[in-house]
């Protein structure tokens, strides 16, 4: 790994340090009924255990790949704990989960973000740990699948590398407020209009910020991603993210 790569992960990690008034978006601890929080632990699990033995195999294989594993943490960690207040009166952030996506696939993401999750509750109190489940899949399970299949969807296509980054995170991104705005809604259905009204109500309340938010985190993403494709070229080709025709 380059010295270079380290100069981005403290030059990333220095964002932290700049007060930041918003308040968090993730559901917040308590807020979800009790069984609702119980299905989404258990509707996540199954990705983290397979996501775990992802990341084993990789680090198995590929140990030199260690450091970027922790810059995509950190993107993941920052982005996502950059709360925007929002027009309608709540606030969004991004969610980062493109970057980590892209280099080591869906699955390792969702032990990525589970514990940028994690940490993010425990010194943020963003979010919280009843809610932990349901956050990490909207946010690092549903989030990262649909960055996978639009930046493999997008090669296919013949779109250019840094398009087809674009479009996986900034579509990874819009997909989490919509998991969420269905979590939400499927918890506190309308008394006039039932899932179908709270479904619009709480995706309507994100979806003016979330937009420009999602295309800043699309062109964000492509930054960082040619960042590494100049320096660190080596460690994207193990990762199996481009061909060597592409890397040039």
């Amino acid at each position: 790994m380059k010295f270079s790569c380290w100069k981005l992960s403290y030059f990333l990690l220095a964002f932290l340090l700049v007060p930041n008034r918003a308040f968090a978006m993730h559901i917040m601890e308590g807020f979800l009924p009790i069984e609702w929080a119980i299905f989404w632990w258990i509707v996540a699990m199954p990705f983290i255990i397979l996501g775990l033995r992802s990341i084993r195999k990789t680090i198995d294989e590929n140990p030199e790949t260690k450091m970027i594993l922790g810059l995509s943490g950190a993107f993941a960690f920052v982005l996502s704990a950059l709360k925007i207040p929002s027009v309608t009166g709540s606030c969004s952030h991004p969610t980062g989960v493109g970057l980590g996506t892209v280099l080591f696939g869906p699955l390792a993401m969702s032990v990525i973000g589970t514990i940028v999750l994690l940490f993010q509750s425990l010194l943020l109190a963003h979010g919280g740990i009843t809610t932990l489940g349901a956050n990490a899949f909207s946010m690092a399970i549903v989030g990262p699948f649909i960055a996978y299949f639009v930046f493999k969807g997008s090669q296919k296509i013949g779109l250019s590398f840094s398009l087809a980054v674009f479009f996986a995170a900034m579509l990874g991104d819009l997909g989490t407020y919509v998991v969420t705005s269905v979590q939400l809604a499927l918890a506190f259905p309308s008394e006039v209009g039932g899932f179908m009204a709270s479904f619009t109500k709480f995706s309507g309340i994100f979806a003016l910020t979330q937009i420009p938010l999602a295309i800043s985190e699309g062109i964000l993403t492509v930054i960082v991603m040619n960042f590494l494709k100049k320096y660190n070229v080596s460690e994207l080709k193990v990762l199996r993210v481009f061909s060597a025709k592409e890397a040039h």
